[in-house]
């Protein structure tokens, strides 16, 4: 490859440089400031006094967060989400994406399944008899009404689906004369050179488990059993003064709602930042192999 020297390629590398650090400030910045927010006190994060450095550096919401045994009952219950949700994910999504890759010949009524699946990513049965079916199977209060509730996440299925149907016919064809069966072909080959759309979809599923506060509101009627972002949620949003100490009140007349959400972000923004680093460089092959349709 030749390489264009010339002042005026010069100037555009230049320029796109400048451009692309100017967008990763952007994006820093919101997260800067949230922190700085967290960190300072309830008068300059209500007035609005905060920039880019805390004012009044506080550590209480973090304290308020962090300084009793709920919390860390509710991040255990995430991380169990988490571990389970993702894990049952993985299954699901190789078990189905698998045979739907394959044509209409080697899969009767593939095109039929395709479309049901379709249809659920775009309609649902609604709020109230998607929580009667939860009830009816004796979930509530239970870690796996959080987890099943997606465990076939739609979309990541399709992706999925599409890599899967880009790999080289060849490599099937070899297998087959050498006597494999679908399941060994699927583990041994497919399976293997999937891996950037399966870290892509993984991805995925474990942002899902670890954000989502919904369901655990609607299907958890005890604190117990809340997960992190519902149990955070709650400590925002229901804030009850007859129950709390003498402690508990003089803690909380030094935060407003404001550093408990940024609080709140940063924390629930950790677990993700620890494992994005992981999983990026397979990302944007996934994406981009895995939306491209014969």
């Amino acid at each position: 490859m030749v390489k264009d020297n010339t002042a005026g390629s010069r100037l555009f590398d230049i320029a796109l440089i400048v451009i692309l650090v100017g967008i990763a400030i952007l994006c820093i910045l919101p997260i800067w400031y949230t922190l700085a927010v967290s960190l300072s006190n309830n008068a300059a994060a209500s007035s609005g006094r905060v920039g880019l450095w805390p004012v009044g550096f506080n550590l209480g919401s973090y304290q308020e967060l962090m300084g009793d045994r709920k919390f860390f009952n509710s991040f255990w219950i995430s991380v169990q989400r988490v571990i389970l949700g993702a894990g049952l994910n993985f299954v699901v999504i190789l078990l189905m994406a698998y045979p739907l890759s394959k044509n209409a010949k080697e899969l009767p009524y593939r095109n039929v399944l395709m479309w049901i699946l379709v249809f659920t990513m775009l309609f649902n049965g609604g709020l109230i008899p998607w929580y009667m079916t939860v009830k009816s199977l004796g979930l509530i209060n239970n870690i796996w009404a959080l987890v099943l509730g997606n465990s076939v996440p739609v979309f990541s299925v399709i992706l999925v689906i599409n890599f899967f149907r880009n790999l080289p016919k060849e490599l099937e064809e070899a297998a087959l004369v050498d006597g494999t069966g679908p399941w060994r072909m699927m583990i041994q080959i497919f399976v293997p050179l999937a891996g950037p759309v399966i870290a892509t979809v993984t991805l995925f599923s474990i942002v899902y488990h670890w954000n989502e506060f919904f369901n655990g509101l609607v299907l958890m009627s005890a604190a117990d059993h809340y997960p992190l972002q519902t149990y955070i949620q709650q400590m925002v949003v229901v804030i009850d003064a007859n129950t709390m100490t003498a402690e508990q009140i003089q803690r909380m007349s030094e935060l407003s709602n404001r550093t408990l959400n940024a609080a709140k972000i940063i924390i629930a923004m950790i677990p993700v930042l620890v494992i994005y680093p992981f999983l990026q460089r397979f990302f944007i092959t996934g994406i981009t192999l895995g939306s491209v349709k014969e």
